[in-house]
């Protein structure tokens, strides 16, 4: 099994940009699909995006498409979340997920998780 870390959440400003990295134990993914969740306080858990890791193509949410970029670097075996612009209603826990299907969005599909790292967004 995959054990994943999250890391680079903090605090911001809105209009600030952050970047999370997702880096798996023993350094390497050893799967499908790698994706970012987020969960506000108080909601469920929803899909940021994703990458295909043995080809580099990525997937987004509609609704952050533009604002998140997501990349991998397939010699640090890290997968990252750049996020632009970041506004208070960004504010939740960023997890890491990987999944063995491709072009997977939803939590159930994904077996392996990291912690979680928290992202807020001040206005």
């Amino acid at each position: 099994q995959v054990q994943l870390d999250e890391s680079g959440g903090g605090l911001v400003q809105a209009g600030d940009s952050l970047s999370l990295s997702c880096t798996a134990s023993g350094g390497h993914f050893r799967t499908n699909t790698v994706a970012w969740f987020r969960q506000p306080p108080g909601k469920d858990r929803v899909f940021v995006g994703g990458i295909r890791w043995n080809v580099g193509s990525v997937y987004y949410d509609g609704s952050n498409k533009g604002r998140f970029t997501i990349s991998r670097d397939a010699v640090q075996e890290t997968v990252t979340l750049r996020m632009d612009d970041l506004r208070p209603e960004d504010t939740a826990v960023y997890y890491c997920a990987a999944a063995r299907i491709f072009g997977a969005t939803m939590p159930q599909d994904y077996e392996n998780w990291g912690q979680g790292t928290q992202v807020i967004v001040s206005a």
